[in-house]
């Protein structure tokens, strides 16, 4: 059955319907699970918080890992952001914190959006032209490849009248509309804001950074314990092809690709989530040697056995059958071979 979206076309069919039952039947179960898992919680958003800044950044070619993320977020100290990377890090971590304490205040609107666009670039020496403000010239959506070669996906809405004038209409659609179900409005305002392209540059992070705002203004708020943007990023790919497929037949095109897509995310992380939760309660159960190097792991992703070992003062062979047992309690993932065997959480 085809339905009209804002401007857009949708099927709305069983395996849409089923998709959106399967994330509100967990978000219905979520305050009981809060309340049971409040530290594990807390832990489980710090180690989110890392994922999701360092991977939305090198979705747009930014190049630190997750390590170097936390480290760099660890103690910040804005006099030696000089390089690109750490300015863009810092600024969408901050967004990202702003977001999580003060989403209830945040409104949907073209100032407040500029606002966190502002924040976003705060860092960035080479965006102060621009930042805060709409596009002034045109910007088509392109995808950096991990070669560092470029593509571009799809081209965007003009600068000037046509992008404020597109935004217009977008957000009163967006505050106005009262009968859509609430995630598939969210997921086609994430859409159109991608295409519009409102910023000369920034768009593709603040679009996850709305999507979180989103999700959380309309009591979503498990999003914040598992990351959207490294969901993301481990489907980049694709996640570029649907937005490309969608784009093609645009201006009133068929979106249902796209919400498929975006809904699935959700539907991901949401199971990811759980299997997080699920051990944590195991961890309670580990020895104390094996909570330091659960621990240690958990603060240093893809961490070798031989650091471990150095770091805790544990014999190597030790830690090596510790490793052992924690990937086979499923809590650590083994990743490489020979010499560059690491470990991170799983």
């Amino acid at each position: 059955m085809s339905n009209i979206v804002y401007n857009f076309k949708l099927n709305i069919d069983w395996k849409l319907i089923n998709l959106i039952s399967k994330i509100d039947r967990f978000d219905a179960n979520w305050t009981a699970i809060e309340r049971k898992e409040k530290q594990s919680l807390k832990e489980l958003k710090t180690i989110a918080t890392v994922r999701s800044v360092g991977a939305s950044n090198r979705i747009e070619g930014n190049k630190m890992s997750d390590e170097e993320v936390d480290v760099l977020l660890q103690e910040i100290d804005i006099t030696k952001l000089t390089d690109r990377d750490s300015q863009e890090v810092v600024g969408y971590f901050e967004v990202l914190d702003l977001i999580s304490e003060s989403y209830k205040s945040i409104i949907v609107s073209e100032s407040h959006i500029k606002s966190l666009h502002n924040s976003l670039m705060k860092y960035s020496a080479k965006d102060q032209w621009h930042k805060g403000n709409y596009k002034m010239h045109s910007n088509a959506v392109e995808a950096t490849f991990p070669d560092g070669t470029k593509q571009i996906v799809f081209q965007t809405t003009e600068a000037g009248f046509a992008t404020e004038e597109a935004m217009r209409q977008l957000i009163h659609w967006y505050n106005s509309e009262s009968e859509v179900h609430t995630l598939i409005k969210v997921a086609s305002f994430v859409y159109d804001f991608l295409s519009v392209h409102p910023f000369q540059d920034g768009n593709g992070r603040i679009s996850r950074l709305l999507s979180t705002l989103l999700l959380l203004k309309n009591g979503y708020n498990w999003i914040q314990y598992v990351s959207f943007e490294h969901e993301i990023e481990n489907r980049k790919n694709e996640y570029y092809q649907v937005l490309r497929s969608c784009q093609a037949q645009r201006p009133n095109e068929d979106v249902t690709e796209w919400i498929l897509f975006f809904l699935n995310c959700l539907s991901n992380i949401q199971s990811q989530l759980m299997i997080k939760l699920q051990k944590s309660g195991l961890e309670t159960q580990l020895s104390f040697k094996e909570k330091s190097i659960y621990t240690i792991i958990q603060n240093r992703p893809n961490i070798q056995s031989g650091e471990i070992s150095d770091k805790l003062a544990i014999p190597a062979p030790t830690v090596k059958r510790i490793l052992s047992e924690l990937v086979k309690k499923e809590l650590i993932e083994k990743q490489g071979n020979g010499r560059n065997v690491s470990y991170t959480i799983w």
